[in-house]
């Protein structure tokens, strides 16, 4: 038996999916209702293999190039939003688009152009190569310039400092998007920072619950797939209060030996994985050894975003 006997896991509150992520999916799932396979998505709609897997088995084909969409096809824009160049070039080859950007994310496009009309430039705090920030970075053609980390910070050379506002990445490290700030804020001390944290709710809601957990198990799993940005600062807060975590796609990827004489198994999941991978996840930990469950108090988060016009039933 790989765990410790009567081991029990402890499940983080909130976890798994956000009010964005549904909202994504409900829009590629009303979209095949409506109008049929095959429904065309730029990128995957949210970063979790078993949801891109399900949704392409249903007659969704994910794309990366619009060149790749045939004429008047139905095309949807992924949660994590696109540069407004896609935007426009979807619009001049007269796709039926319905844009499934994360709330969330759009506002952060809504502030850089509301600020740029006004001369600002922007540091912009997140991950290169992430289809958040070529979204957001997307949304001018220059004037946006992307840090990483603090040492990022010493080098940037916005091209004027008088009008200099800061946006973030939403599904960032909270402590590290905060420590990134405070070196932006040393170095430029009039930049402007967003009226509202620009990490999102769920986001925030999830590393608050982690670390929670973390001190009160002896190792924690994330159920995320490798391409979850969220997913992996899950695994990440975790390991920085000290508990052993891991990542995990689906139930088979556990391992005993991360178990062996644990009694206490720390398990969420991050914002883009359904439940039912928890579930599953939960009957190995019992196969494994496991014997109880209980879940943490935490936030119930009750947010919803409606969708698009043209796909809502009313």
């Amino acid at each position: 038996m790989p765990t410790s006997v009567n081991a029990e896991i402890i499940l983080a509150e909130p976890r798994g999916f956000c009010a964005g992520v549904d909202r994504a999916i409900d829009i590629v799932e009303h979209a095949l209702e409506k109008f049929g396979a095959p429904i065309y998505v730029r990128h995957e709609i949210v970063h979790n293999t078993h949801v891109v897997a399900d949704l392409r088995a249903r007659g969704a084909i994910f794309i990366e190039d619009l060149n790749d969409v045939p004429p008047g096809a139905t095309l949807v824009f992924s949660a994590h939003g696109v540069p407004k160049e896609v935007e426009h070039e979807a619009q001049r080859r007269g796709f039926n688009v319905f844009d499934a950007t994360c709330p969330l994310v759009t506002k952060v496009h809504v502030e850089v152009a509301k600020l740029h009309k006004e001369g600002y430039e922007f540091i912009m705090i997140g991950h290169k190569g992430h289809p958040e920030v070529e979204g957001t970075m997307g949304q001018l053609p220059s004037g946006i310039h992307l840090v990483e980390d603090t040492d990022d910070v010493l080098t940037v050379q916005p091209g004027q400092t008088d009008k200099l506002a800061v946006v973030t990445q939403t599904t960032l490290s909270v402590d590290d998007a905060a420590e990134i700030m405070a070196a932006v804020k040393a170095r430029f001390p009039s930049v402007r920072e967003p009226k509202q944290q620009d990490i999102c709710y769920a986001t925030q809601n999830r590393q608050d619950a982690i670390k929670l957990l973390s001190p009160q198990v002896d190792v924690v799993i994330v159920v995320g797939s490798p391409t979850s940005s969220n997913s992996n600062r899950l695994r990440d807060v975790a390991a920085k209060y000290g508990t052993p975590s891991y990542m995990v796609d689906h139930a088979d990827e556990l391992q005993a030996q991360w178990l062996q004489g644990k009694s206490r198994i720390g398990l969420t999941a991050g914002a883009s994985a359904p439940d039912i991978l928890v579930q599953q996840v939960i009957t190995r930990l019992r196969e494994m050894g496991a014997v109880s469950v209980r879940t943490l108090a935490g936030i119930q988060e009750t947010v919803k975003f409606p969708l698009p016009k043209g796909l809502r039933h009313d």
